[in-house]
């Protein structure tokens, strides 16, 4: 019986014609090789199973073959070539740098450099996965990759191009390799089949193509895998139920059920789904790509755009005719929610099937906003909506005429509360006041102005209309006639300057409070020994000789200056908090020595001390 190898190995391609998918690489090695331009080092990246280290190998069978082809091929028939395909040639040395990524593994690599070929042209040195050595061993690759000897060369292999450091980049020829296509993997299957003599129709090698997702290697191993299940005759069903995938025709059925609204169908029909083992995030995602496909149809011009098997764009195009566009994009709405939030979802099943209730209904919905076969915009109204505009009501200004020599202020901290000031006689002055009641009529009680309008007056006119009843009236008692108990009349008192008995008075008073309030003794101490200064009109200074008393006075600086400022009535009155330095305590003479010196006093009165400490040969710190 012979030794069984995978496809993977078997139909390893030997040859530049027999790479798959990688046209763009493989004509510009062919070219190099040919026209003698070969670079000394290059670096080949790309996703896994695409032919990077099968590319490398061929390079270095090629450069090393005595008899090349005309178009830049090995002849597979020379000693080279022959040691080469039986894995004794010495001239190629492969190193798997997820193993061996050590700065040691890269000396021997670069100690191995120096010794010229024994036969051939070049010594050649493939690095797989490069990507994984470590920091310390790119740096001790550097110096040989950037000038190696001429018959040195070597081909970088790596799935993840962005972890390898740029200087490594610089010194190298990059290759980009491309997942290969689903058409070109579809007939590289064909092939193997074909010499195997394994029945498989091309649904099924279109399945297992899409299933690889671009990577050769995956999909002979998976045709591998199905032919061992199958015994030799893979179709498209049992191509499905190998790789677990779900058939299409489950989601034309779906899609059957859900335009017709029957919704006891669809959860039958998900119900018939899940019994076979396909969970839930495999039924949302699948069906968004159906219904992605479909909307693609919609114009059977991009029915090419679709990656499915053979015979299938036909049922996709028929099944756009009969859905409305505004349907697909809906549901491909609703079934990107429910896939973004179905991990979070507790209940899995109930998550997939409240997403088919709302595809069921989807369709009542979208016909209830269609006007006159066109689909409207929510909350749109035929007709434009004027704004209703609310009215603010204007704020009227009431003259109000003073006597002579009267300043009047005039304060409404609160509804028909007038606080009137009435200084030593001075000039004419008129001020507006705001009236709240809302009235048309003035204070002053003048039916000539209009409402709103201030008036002025001369103070001629004035007192004649004081001494109208023969008898000369003060502004305040002209007020109290006027308006009686409306408004409460305060005089204003004039704001005090500091003085220095009354400030000492506020400040044993603020002590008090302190009291009562329970405060700190070491406050209450603070602010009793504390001088003050009387620095201006509306500023002093408070002076503290220790930094605890200053920080006791600045937690009750802004009540205290509030009590301040009410006693003298002044809100202008400010203090400052100063630290002086006090009077120096006298330390005794002997804390102020050190050790040595304390020791030096001692023995001086007490000999014996000093005899002690030498018989037992102690030290001083």
């Amino acid at each position: 019986m012979d030794k069984f190898i995978v496809s993977a190995r078997k139909y390893r391609p030997q040859n530049f014609n027999t790479v798959v998918g990688q046209s763009h690489i493989t004509t510009t090695l062919k070219n190099a090789i040919r026209n003698n331009q070969l670079a000394h080092a290059f670096l080949f990246c790309g996703p896994r199973g695409v032919g990077k280290t099968t590319c490398a190998r061929i390079l270095a069978k090629t450069i090393n073959c005595t008899n090349q082809t005309p178009d830049g091929e090995a002849c597979n028939v020379c000693n080279s070539c022959v040691s080469f395909d039986a894995g004794t040639s010495l001239n190629i040395h492969e190193l798997d740098a997820a193993s061996n990524n050590s700065v040691d593994d890269i000396r021997s690599l670069v100690e191995q450099v120096r010794f010229a070929p024994q036969a051939g042209k070049y010594k050649v040195y493939i690095v797989d996965e490069v990507h994984m050595l470590s920091a310390s061993a790119f740096n001790a690759f550097l110096k040989t990759l950037e000038e190696p000897p001429g018959y040195a060369i070597f081909i970088l292999a790596t799935t993840e191009k962005h972890k390898i450091i740029p200087t490594i980049l610089s010194r190298c020829q990059i290759f980009d390799f491309k997942r290969i296509t689903t058409h070109d993997t579809v007939e590289h299957l064909q092939e193997i089949v074909d010499k195997e003599e394994i029945k498989a129709d091309k649904a099924s090698l279109q399945v297992i193509a899409q299933k690889s997702e671009g990577c050769m290697r995956d999909a002979l191993s998976i045709l591998d895998k199905i032919v061992s299940f199958t015994n030799g005759e893979v179709t498209y069903q049992n191509t499905l139920e190998n790789l677990n995938i779900l058939d299409e025709d489950y989601y034309f059925k779906m899609l059957d059920c859900l335009l017709q609204e029957d919704m006891a169908g669809a959860m039958l029909l998900f119900d018939e789904i899940n019994r076979k083992g396909f969970e839930g995030d495999l039924v949302l995602n699948g069906l968004a790509e159906f219904i992605r496909n479909i909307l693609v149809c919609k114009d059977e011009r991009s029915a090419q755009l679709l990656d499915v098997v053979e015979g299938m764009q036909e049922k996709y195009i028929a099944a756009a005719k009969k859905t409305s566009a505004a349907y697909l994009v809906s549901a491909l709405n609703v079934l990107n929610d429910a896939g973004i939030h179905f991990k979070m979802a507790r209940n899995k099943r109930l998550h997939v099937e409240f997403t088919l209730i709302k595809l069921n209904f989807l369709q009542q919905a979208i016909e209830l906003s269609n006007n006159e076969g066109v689909v409207a915009k929510k909350k749109q109204v035929d007709a434009p909506i004027a704004y209703k505009l609310r009215p603010i009501p204007q704020i009227q200004f009431k003259p109000v005429v003073v006597t002579p020599a009267a300043k009047l202020l005039v304060e409404t901290p609160a509804p028909k509360k007038v606080e009137v000031s009435i200084p030593p006689p001075q000039k004419t002055t008129v001020v507006r006041a705001t009236s709240q009641t809302g009235s048309g009529s003035s204070p002053s009680g003048e039916a000539g102005l209009p409402a709103g309008q201030a008036g002025v007056r001369s103070a001629s006119q004035t007192e004649a209309g004081i001494r109208s009843n023969g008898i000369k009236k003060n502004l305040l008692d002209v007020l109290r006639e006027k308006y009686g108990d409306e408004y409460n009349i305060q005089k204003v008192e004039d704001a005090e300057v500091l003085n220095m008995e009354k400030l000492q008075e506020c400040w044993n008073s603020y002590i008090k409070v302190i009291e009562k309030q329970g405060g700190k003794h070491s406050t209450i101490g603070t602010f009793r020994i504390s001088a003050l200064t009387i620095d201006s009109d509306i500023h002093f200074t408070v002076s503290v000789t220790a930094l605890t008393q200053q920080k006791f006075i600045e937690q009750e600086k802004m009540m205290l200056t509030d009590h301040i400022r009410q006693a003298f009535n002044n809100h202008s009155i400010t203090l400052s908090i100063v630290l002086v330095e006090g009077e120096k305590e006298e330390v005794p003479k002997h804390l102020s020595l050190n050790s040595r010196e304390r020791f030096e006093r001692i023995a001086e009165q007490y000999p014996l001390v000093r005899e002690l400490k030498d018989k037992l040969k102690l030290g001083l710190d």
